[in-house]
């Protein structure tokens, strides 16, 4: 099985949870975007668009968005947002079937660390018109919320990345891309005129179990659960009282942190 086909079916099977506990793009990147093409774009191609959380935020804006999502579980739920500006596919990066010189903007949502970089910038240059802004948008893990909670969620985490390192049934089923890679492999790829990182920031309403949810929204986490989930479960437990202790069953603000590399073609 090739990596790209293993890094889709690491996503399999929590579509519910990721769409519920993952944050959805804000609207900064939106405006970067548009203020970078001088215009609002007619056609956006949301790659690695999971369950079309950052789809959602074109609406209104872009003529047609079209959503790439080679995960049938994922891709399943963004379909239901379908209507007649949005629309998903199944592809994968490095072969979407658009046309040549189609997208005003191509975006990477919380997915180009999941895709080999250099045939999917290929690809992107092929279908992104002159002109055209490539951006990859990463929240960084965990939100700002209380501190306890944060340290709470990286001692869960710290465990999960262990996990993974450790047990090759986990390690070797997937290929993972750096994400402080991204602005070199975008300049690297000779294929845009400028290029650089903008840092921002975005509040959300939270609750426990969402808190606790972000966590199984990983696909890290996921397949752990799935081929070894003895490893984890009695860790998962703790943190679900760490959280339950840190807040009340009141909803709270918690802030997602972003770092987003663009590049202009």
């Amino acid at each position: 099985m090739s990596n790209k086909q293993n890094n889709a079916d690491r996503f399999s099977g929590f579509a519910d949870i990721y769409e519920n506990a993952r944050p959805k793009v804000p609207r900064y990147p939106v405006d970067v975007i548009c203020r970078y093409l001088g215009e609002t774009p007619r056609l956006v191609v949301d790659m690695g668009c999971g369950t079309g959380l950052s789809s959602e935020v074109w609406q209104g804006v872009s003529e047609r968005i079209i959503g790439i999502e080679p995960s049938d579980d994922m891709r399943g739920i963004a379909e239901k947002k379908s209507n007649a500006a949005m629309s998903f596919i199944k592809a994968f990066s490095d072969n979407t079937g658009l046309t040549d010189n189609c997208a005003d903007a191509v975006v990477c949502s919380q997915s180009f660390h999941w895709m080999e970089p250099r045939s999917t910038l290929k690809e992107v240059d092929r279908i992104l018109k002159k002109g055209g802004v490539f951006a990859t948008i990463d929240c960084d893990w965990p939100p700002v919320a209380k501190w306890q909670a944060e340290k709470s969620y990286e001692w869960i985490y710290g465990r999960v990345k262990e996990i993974e390192a450790e047990v090759p049934e986990v390690r070797d089923s997937f290929v993972r891309y750096p994400k402080d890679k991204h602005l070199e492999n975008i300049i690297g790829s000779g294929y845009f005129t400028y290029a650089r990182e903008l840092l921002f920031s975005s509040s959300e309403s939270c609750t426990r179990e969402r808190f606790c949810n972000i966590v199984l929204s990983q696909g890290s986490t996921q397949t752990i659960l799935k081929k070894c989930p003895e490893l984890i479960e009695k860790e998962l437990a703790e943190f679900h009282a760490e959280i339950d202790a840190c807040f009340d069953s009141e909803p709270f603000e918690i802030e997602f942190c972003y770092r987003m590399r663009v590049g202009i073609k």
